[in-house]
């Protein structure tokens, strides 16, 4: 009969995103989780049976966090909804800087390549019902935007910029009226 786990699943993992934030995730390893349980690293090995599957479920947490984030943003309803997106993930990168960085700023190169369309459908949708654009055109302006999105965040992520909401707000601005400019009439690249 396996030994009886002296942890959860999640207190587990939720001492693993404690390191995470605290120190980034290369700071996560099995000696410094156990440290963070206050106990030897087997307790860790009869929930999960190796590290990888430990990163795995702290991926799959950090993505959690982050959703709840923006699930919370959107039901405040400051910003129209395709805007508030944006402003939720610039906020996600200055007050969950190292949650930020396992998300959206790791090596991705062996990670199973996509476009990004089913992941950003919503999204499009969206855009392309406030902006009346076709769907093909839509993806193109959000990926446009992702690219600009992420740039800010990441100088915020890092500590390059400190911009207060209502700066990040005009920008979000400036870029999606520029974008919009550009596809209504008719540019292309």
């Amino acid at each position: 009969m396996p030994p009886k786990a002296k942890f959860s699943r999640e207190e587990i993992i939720q001492a693993a995103l404690h390191i995470i934030k605290s120190s980034g995730a290369q700071a996560l390893s099995a000696r410094t989780l156990s440290a963070q349980l206050g106990s030897s690293a087997s307790p860790i090995f009869t929930v999960f049976q190796n590290m990888e599957e430990v990163q795995q479920e702290v991926l799959k947490a950090a993505r959690a966090v982050y959703q709840s984030c923006v699930q919370e943003d959107m039901e405040k309803g400051m910003y129209p909804p395709y805007k508030g997106i944006g402003m939720t993930y610039i906020r996600f990168a200055k007050e969950e800087r190292e949650l930020f960085r396992l998300l959206f700023m790791r090596d991705r190169s062996k990670e199973q390549e996509s476009d990004g369309k089913a992941e950003m459908h919503d999204i499009i949708q969206l855009l392309s019902s406030e902006t009346g654009l076709d769907y093909e055109t839509a993806y193109r302006f959000q990926t446009e935007m992702v690219f600009y999105i992420h740039g800010i965040a990441s100088m915020v992520a890092t500590s390059y910029v400190d911009l207060n909401e209502e700066a990040i707000s005009s920008f979000l601005t400036d870029g999606f009226e520029a974008l919009k400019k550009q596809y209504q009439g008719g540019g292309s690249k």
